[in-house]
């Protein structure tokens, strides 16, 4: 906005801070159908609304009097505006949300502005135009936090979804579920390998009964974790190769070598205890 809009701007602002406060805030509680609590929502726009205020006072003083949201003016207006859009991502609000309860200052001024008035139709519109960079700003920022949000919770949902666990006295089992791609492999072989340095294991059995296929891919990736292990001083054992898996290993012609594998993890187990010096024996009935 140009020096004269922004300082009938910031006359505006300044003498009608409570009736646009109020018109504002009950503006913006319409368009969210009770999903924030009005002490919540009457905060966020006042921390808004003296931002915007503040801007205003500072392209008086340091810009020549005009109006640039991306210039410096804009500095503190634009953190609150990102903290906003942040907050709201991380609660699960759409962009359309956020910006809608900034959109929602144009009714405030729509209340508070004579629009029979030549010169108020025109400050309105300009005014609009500084909403709308407003707005659009917040749809900028929540689809970036929404990116992060997702990543990150992408990542935690990788790390759980490959648990390595302790079987036994020296033996560590990572049991697979579900497609494994070369992201979640380099996560399995970086907690396998980190789990053996440490609990000091000499032996891993990796458990592929919930793995949907196995492919040239899936099963380099096996492979690259095994060499990875045997590289740290442990042995693997690969278990749940089921009929159908076994008939797709062959066919495409992958060789596993001299790693042991096994039908269940069960099988797996008993070989590992065995290869660790432990004897299995079944407990006749009535004795201890």
């Amino acid at each position: 906005m140009d020096a004269a809009t922004t300082a009938r701007f910031n006359a505006l602002l300044r003498g009608h801070h409570d009736d646009l406060v109020k018109q504002w805030t009950a503006a913006a509680t319409s368009g969210l159908r009770g999903r924030l609590s009005e002490a919540e929502l009457a905060r966020q726009v006042r921390d808004l609304y003296g931002a915007l205020a503040a801007a205003t006072d500072t392209a008086a003083t340091d810009t020549g009097g005009e109006l640039d949201v991306d210039g410096p003016a804009g500095v503190e207006l634009r953190a609150v505006l990102a903290d906003l859009s942040r907050t709201r991502a991380r609660q699960g609000f759409s962009p359309g949300e956020t910006a809608s309860g900034v959109y929602s200052l144009k009714d405030a001024l729509a209340e508070v502005l004579d629009l029979d008035s030549g010169r108020d139709l025109r400050d309105f519109v300009a005014y609009s135009g500084l909403v709308d960079q407003l707005g659009l700003y917040t749809v900028e920022v929540h689809a970036k936090a929404r990116e992060e949000l997702i990543t990150d919770q992408a990542e935690q949902l990788l790390e759980l979804s490959t648990p390595v666990v302790k079987l036994w006295e020296g033996v560590v089992g990572v049991p697979l579920v579900g497609t494994l791609d070369s992201a979640r492999a380099q996560v399995v072989m970086e907690r396998l390998l980190q789990t053996l340095v440490d609990t000091g294991s000499p032996y891993a059995i990796i458990d592929i009964t919930g793995v949907p296929a196995v492919d040239t891919e899936v099963a380099q990736h096996i492979l690259k974790t095994v060499v990875a292990a045997r590289l740290m001083g442990a042995e693997c054992v690969i278990s749940g190769i089921r009929p159908h898996i076994a008939q797709t290993i062959v066919a495409l012609g992958i060789e596993f070598g001299d790693i042991v594998t096994k039908a269940s993890l069960a099988d797996a187990l008993v070989h590992t205890l065995h290869a660790g010096g432990y004897e299995v024996v079944r407990r006749t009935a009535g004795k201890r």
